[in-house]
């Protein structure tokens, strides 16, 4: 086959997985299989899903589901966890938000919203059931992945443990994947607790995420 040939069928191939990505896309912004589920919460609000990937992206931040404020922006970790995790990431905001490089896919794209306590309900399975594997499917050129919070760490690890035990572990998926916690600041006292997050883990993920990014 001549050059020429294989530029064009790699053309044809790139063309396809973009078309797909758009359509696959397309389905997860008018899901509204949880419509009913989140009329009865506290803030019964509508479905919004918060969908940021392409095809193409090398890195994956895996995250649990969009809070209050996300839900308003429609851009996934317009908060201060997401100062928190793009400081551990040692990326700025341009870098996080470039969609053609970093693929942000939570386990639920929705806000779940809050319980009669005002705490954040937990993803409901049934997006990840419904829309996961597709994604990952889809994803093909990840060469990275950061798993935030336990919810992602049992759905890509396929187990059950308590996060610290999970991220103190991170040694065993390394280098292409890194579990950590949640960068919320209910996770102040955790890191101050387990000084070896930041000394040992965050060195070696900022120089990964920078090879895969370069």
């Amino acid at each position: 086959m001549s050059n020429c040939e294989t530029n064009t069928n790699r053309n044809r191939g790139e063309g396809g997985a973009l078309r797909e990505g758009a359509e696959l896309i397309d389905a997860i912004r008018g899901c509204r299989i949880c419509a009913a589920r989140f009329a009865a919460t506290e803030t019964r609000h509508a479905p919004r899903p918060v969908v940021w990937f392409r095809p193409g992206a090398r890195m994956l931040i895996a995250g649990q589901a969009p809070g209050a404020r996300v839900h308003e922006s429609g851009r996934p970790f317009t908060d201060p966890s997401g100062d928190r995790l793009r400081d551990w990431l040692g990326i700025d905001a341009a870098t996080f938000y470039d969609r053609d490089r970093v693929a942000v896919v939570p386990m639920a794209f929705c806000f779940p919203g809050y319980d009669a306590r005002k705490a954040d309900l937990p993803p409901p399975p049934v997006c990840a059931d419904t829309w996961h594997a597709r994604v990952m499917e889809m994803l093909r050129d990840v060469r990275l992945t950061v798993l935030v919070g336990g919810h992602a760490h049992r759905w890509h690890l396929g187990r059950r443990a308590p996060v610290t035990e999970t991220v103190r572990a991170w040694r065993d998926h390394a280098p292409r994947v890194f579990p950590l916690p949640h960068p919320s600041w209910r996770n102040t006292a955790w890191l101050k607790r387990n000084p070896w997050f930041q000394s040992n883990l965050l060195p070696v993920l900022r120089q990964r995420v920078q090879e895969v990014l370069r």
